[in-house]
C-alpha cells in the first residue's frame, strides 16, 4: 500500500473552481485537486523552477513533479476530450496571508478561516484601519489597495486573485 503523500501548502483558492466547454459533451468532469492547481500556477503561470515550486509548497522536488504531471495529464484530457474541469479537494493546507499596511507599514497575517469569507481587499489594517495594503507573497509585495465595490480586473496578483 502506498504511503500517504505530504500536504502541499496552497497560497489561495482559485478564483474560479469550474471551467465548462461550450456545447454539451455529456462526459464526466475532470477533477483537478487544489495542490495540482497550485503546482500548475507556480510552474506554468509564474514560471518557477521545479525546486522553487516544491519549496513554496513545502514538498520534495519529486513529489512536486508527480503532482505537476498529474495536473498536466488531467488538463490535457479535459481539453482534448471537451470535458469540464472541476477544481476541488486534495491533500493541502492553506497558507496564512501576509499583508503590509501602505499607511503605517504594520505587517500582519490573516489565517484563511479567520477572514470570514473576505478576499483581502475588505481586510483593514489592525493598527490604523487603512484598507491600503500590500499582500506579501513569497517575499514579494503586491499592491492591494482596492476599496470594496471598486471595479477592477483581476489576475494581476492583487487581492489574492479574487
Amino acid at each position: 500500500m502506498a504511503r500517504r503523500r505530504c500536504c502541499g501548502l496552497i497560497d489561495d483558492e482559485p478564483p474560479c473552481r469550474m471551467f465548462v466547454p461550450r456545447g454539451e459533451t455529456g462526459k464526466e468532469a475532470v477533477r483537478l485537486l487544489f495542490e495540482e492547481y497550485e503546482a500548475v500556477r507556480l510552474k506554468d503561470r509564474l514560471g518557477l523552477e521545479q525546486a522553487e515550486g516544491a519549496a513554496v509548497m513545502g514538498l520534495s522536488r519529486p513529489t512536486f513533479q508527480r503532482i505537476l504531471q498529474s495536473a498536466r495529464t488531467k488538463l490535457a484530457e479535459a481539453l482534448v476530450e471537451g470535458r469540464a474541469i472541476l477544481i476541488e479537494g486534495g491533500n493541502y493546507v492553506m497558507k496564512n496571508r501576509v499583508f503590509e499596511c501602505a499607511e503605517c507599514a504594520h505587517v500582519w497575517e490573516v489565517e484563511p478561516c479567520s477572514a470570514g469569507g473576505k478576499h483581502g481587499y475588505e481586510i483593514a489594517c489592525p493598527e490604523c484601519g487603512s484598507l491600503k495594503k500590500l499582500k506579501i507573497e513569497n517575499g514579494v509585495k503586491r499592491a492591494c489597495g482596492h476599496q470594496p465595490g471598486d471595479s477592477h480586473s483581476h489576475g494581476h496578483g492583487c487581492c489574492g486573485g479574487h
